[in-house]
């Protein structure tokens, strides 16, 4: 279990410093704030639009979309911890909970966006039926 911590820290820390290398070379000039608020919170999304239809298949009323919410957050939390103590623990970058409050918060931002497109899909589908 330990090297598999161990291997994971390590993948973090090279897509991290992949993604810094893309940041500075490409001159974006975003923040570690900023990467971490567009990172996490398209990773996070995109959790939710490959967890959203398994969870909607195997339950077919309206919860599917707070259980998968509640599935993605919690593991956006986590990733989101992980690769900040990967940073602490390689020494590539701050461990810093704004980074993970950052990220946290492109989650809400992208889910927001999404609910708000899902709640009118469904009052137009309810008009139409």
């Amino acid at each position: 279990m330990t090297r598999l911590i161990y291997l994971f820290i390590q993948l973090i820390t090279k897509l991290h410093s992949r993604v810094l290398s893309i940041n500075d070379n490409h001159g974006f000039d975003l923040t570690d704030k900023q990467l971490h608020f567009l990172i996490i919170g398209f990773f996070g999304f995109c959790m939710l639009m490959a967890i959203q239809p398994i969870v909607k298949w195997l339950i077919r009323h309206h919860a599917e979309l707070m259980i998968t919410f509640f599935y993605v957050f919690t593991v956006v939390i986590v990733v989101s911890f992980a690769i900040e103590l990967g940073q602490a623990f390689s020494g590539t970058g701050e461990m810093d909970f704004y980074d993970i409050a950052s990220g946290i918060l492109g989650f809400f931002v992208f889910f927001g966006i999404y609910l708000i497109g899902y709640l009118l899909f469904d009052v137009l589908r309810k008009k139409t039926a």
